[in-house]
């Protein structure tokens, strides 16, 4: 038997569990959310149930309101919500009836609130608690909380050399974060990764919209991952498609109700009027993304000055600070900056108290003055809400660059005091 790797986000769970009668646990396909369900349960009266199951799913839908108090006084796990959102109904006749914490753990695949057949949205009722896959932090066993870090560090953010080099970054890249492909060679994970994509296009769908496409879906995705990280253009898509415009925004969020892609926004602060509102969109799972653009680990670690690694690499960096939100001390939210006048940051971190910190990614082991320019110039802008910045490459030491600003290895996403 494989051994489970501790999630970060237990602690949350426990907590929201122990607070509010229903919680929601979304995420792809095969992050862990069963075992997390299993994990966030284990110390706690509860019973399980599948919707994709069957005979399940027809249980419930004979007598929902029996279905949902099954569990007495105790926790009732429903995996695969979105199989049935009816009961959805019956469970908030169930909380209105008694409102006591830890009544319901409800787990999807895709994001209810997006559903059309979602009948009612549990506001006040149900707490949601998105599951990415694996951060490199949980592989690694080590508590990874960078914006936390950088808001509690004034501006100084020394520290040890990184062992990690240029291959080490590409192969977590490859290898992505779904719990099953840690331990599997390159060969079975492509495998794995074609099979998992053939069958979530070709069932799951359904569950978003039935009107859809899934050879359309597919071509979509595999756009989106041509353009890893990069800005959403949907005339550019629909144009390459020969579809109507129209019909790209169904399929963009479809994919993203389906959690197979994530948007980084761009950051309003009303700095200039000349501000670009493009979002970014990202293959969710670097290994995904990896694998339908058809990128393995010798073609990686070969690039240099092509622009693909720096790609993905940038979207890499975005998916683990996504991560680390869900169980990071530090409130905060994430967004890119450009406008028309060619100034653009990769990563803007906004924290609750509208502090900011910025950061760029490169996939050169050399720190250079340019490499902080669009930083110093938003700093400017910004003022006294500037903490810090820090250029994040492939060096393995690090080196303070300017004020406020240093450059820093990859790896102090996840390795930092």
């Amino acid at each position: 038997m494989k051994p489970l790797i501790p999630r970060h986000l237990l602690a949350t769970g426990r907590d929201l569990l122990d607070t509010f009668p229903a919680v929601v646990v979304q995420g792809a396909r095969q992050v862990g959310k069963s075992t997390f369900a299993q994990m966030l349960a284990a110390d706690r009266a509860h019973a399980q149930v599948a919707l994709d199951d069957v005979d399940t799913q027809e249980a419930s839908q004979i007598d929902p309101r029996a279905f949902v108090t099954q569990a007495g006084d105790g926790l009732l796990i429903i995996d695969e919500i979105q199989r049935d959102p009816s009961l959805l109904l019956a469970i908030k006749s169930a909380i209105d009836t008694d409102r006591r914490p830890g009544r319901f753990l409800l787990t999807g695949s895709s994001d209810l609130l997006r559903l059309s057949r979602t009948p009612d949205s549990l506001a006040g009722r149900a707490v949601t608690l998105d599951l990415h896959g694996l951060s490199q932090g949980e592989i690694l066993g080590q508590r990874d909380d960078f914006a936390a870090w950088v808001h509690a560090s004034a501006g100084k953010l020394g520290g040890a050399d990184s062992p990690w080099d240029r291959e080490d970054y590409v192969a977590a890249i490859v290898r992505g974060s779904f719990p099953e492909l840690q331990l599997l060679n390159a060969r079975h994970r492509g495998v794995w990764l074609d099979s998992y994509l053939d069958r979530l296009l070709t069932r799951d769908v359904g569950d978003v919209s039935r009107g859809l496409s899934s050879d359309r879906l597919d071509a979509v995705l595999r756009l989106v991952a041509a353009n890893q990280g990069g800005e959403l253009v949907p005339a550019r898509l629909a144009s390459e498609l020969s579809i109507p415009r129209s019909s790209i925004s169904a399929y963009l969020s479809a994919l993203s109700t389906l959690y197979l892609t994530h948007d980084l926004p761009p950051w309003r602060a009303n700095l200039t009027k000349r501000e670009v509102g493009r979002r970014k969109v990202s293959v969710a799972d670097a290994g995904l993304a990896a694998r339908l653009a058809r990128l393995h680990l010798d073609t990686l670690t070969q690039l240099t000055a092509a622009p693909v690694l720096g790609m993905q690499l940038e979207a890499f960096v975005v998916g683990e600070l996504t991560a680390q939100r869900g169980w990071s001390s530090s409130e905060f939210d994430l967004y890119h900056f450009r406008d028309r006048n060619g100034l653009e940051v990769d990563v803007v971190i906004e924290f609750a108290d509208g502090s900011v910190f910025l950061i760029e990614v490169k996939a050169t082991s050399t720190y250079r003055s340019e490499h902080t320019r669009g930083m110093r110039a938003l700093a400017d802008r910004i003022g006294t809400r500037f903490i810090g910045g820090a250029v994040l490459g492939l060096s393995t030491h690090r080196r303070q660059l300017a004020d406020r600003i240093w450059g820093l290895p990859i790896t102090t996403l996840w390795s930092h005091e």
